[in-house]
């Protein structure tokens, strides 16, 4: 856990993926076409990934991928930010977490 807010806190937006979910890559495609260049950890290819899964898991993060960090703050996974998406909320989000300057 200790590992996970250090990670989540040095960039504005971080993302918890694994290179083989179709989930993963459609949430990394999704703050990429605003502008945004998130820090991507793929789980599957990190030696300490399972460990890292089963923290998000704890963090209430289930699926453990993909597992979204704003500002420091862990937002959820795919389903919650597809929601701030279409609510307008994520621009937002974005913004204030300084990912987006427009």
């Amino acid at each position: 856990m200790e590992r996970i807010a250090k990670v989540a806190s040095q960039r504005a937006v971080v993302i918890f993926s694994k290179s083989t979910c179709c989930m993963s890559h459609a949430i990394k495609r999704l703050f990429y076409e605003q502008g945004v260049s998130p820090a991507v950890y793929e789980l599957d290819e990190d030696s300490r990934g399972k460990e890292i899964e089963w923290a998000l898991i704890r963090l209430g993060c289930n699926p453990a991928v993909p597992a979204v960090f704003i500002g420091g703050r862990f937002v959820g996974s795919a389903n919650a930010v597809l929601t701030l998406q279409l609510n307008g909320s994520l621009k937002k989000l974005l913004k204030e977490a300084g990912a987006l300057w427009l």
